[in-house]
């Protein structure tokens, strides 16, 4: 048996507004979408976040 997923059309990569983790040991980051909070602490260390932009492969909503 096999399985066949056709050709993978290609992801578009697009600027996008994320926060990230302040702390320099913590690789934490999420989107700027995904955040419930105006200003969200790390999920992984609770250290502050920053704005930033990354370009990330945009999602389809």
């Amino acid at each position: 048996m096999s399985f066949s997923r056709g050709p993978k059309k290609p992801v578009q990569e697009v600027d996008t507004n994320v926060w990230a983790c302040t702390n320099e040991d913590c690789a934490g980051w999420m989107r700027e979408s995904y955040s419930f909070e105006e200003t969200p602490q790390c999920p992984l260390c609770q250290s502050p976040m920053n704005k930033e932009v990354r370009v990330l492969p945009e999602l389809e909503d």
